[in-house]
């Protein structure tokens, strides 16, 4: 009685470095034999050649340990969820988070930003940032932006 298995088609992507069993194994696993590509690591600032000047070093100089990495943004509320709110109220950080729209813990490391996105039917005060649209959009419901 003969099994007949589905045929694959997609090959699995070698894994470098695990021995010669793996397809890509042995010495120098296909990394050429010296220089900084055939390391573990490459640093931030290589670029490919030693001519050329890196964009990092273009840049001005910025101190400390987090000038690469990224900032964090703040948490983006569509202005459609606002209908979930009551009437006449004043939109703040912990209205949005007494109401569950909210994370109370991603809002206090980057704070809450509304976009317009959606439509409000409810006239609201804004507390919090808000984008050009989104405030157009509240205003044209009879809510009122106030600027922080």
């Amino acid at each position: 009685m003969a099994i007949s298995l589905p045929k694959i088609v997609e090959r699995r992507q070698k894994r470098v470095g695990r021995g010669i069993g793996s397809g890509k194994g042995g010495h120098t696993v296909g990394r050429g034999q010296k220089g900084q590509k055939s390391r573990s690591h490459i640093g931030i600032l290589f670029e490919g050649m030693k001519m050329k000047k890196s964009l990092i070093k273009k840049l001005p100089l910025q101190r400390g340990k987090d000038k690469n990495r990224p900032h964090p943004k703040p948490v983006i509320v569509k202005l459609e969820y606002l209908n979930l709110l009551p009437a006449g109220s004043k939109v703040s950080l912990d209205l949005l988070v007494k109401e569950g729209i909210v994370k109370s813990e991603d809002a206090a490391i980057a704070g809450v930003k509304i976009l317009g996105d959606g439509d409000i039917k409810k006239k609201l005060t804004i507390e919090v940032p808000i984008s050009g649209s989104a405030a157009k959009k509240i205003e044209k419901a009879g809510g009122k932006v106030s600027s922080e």
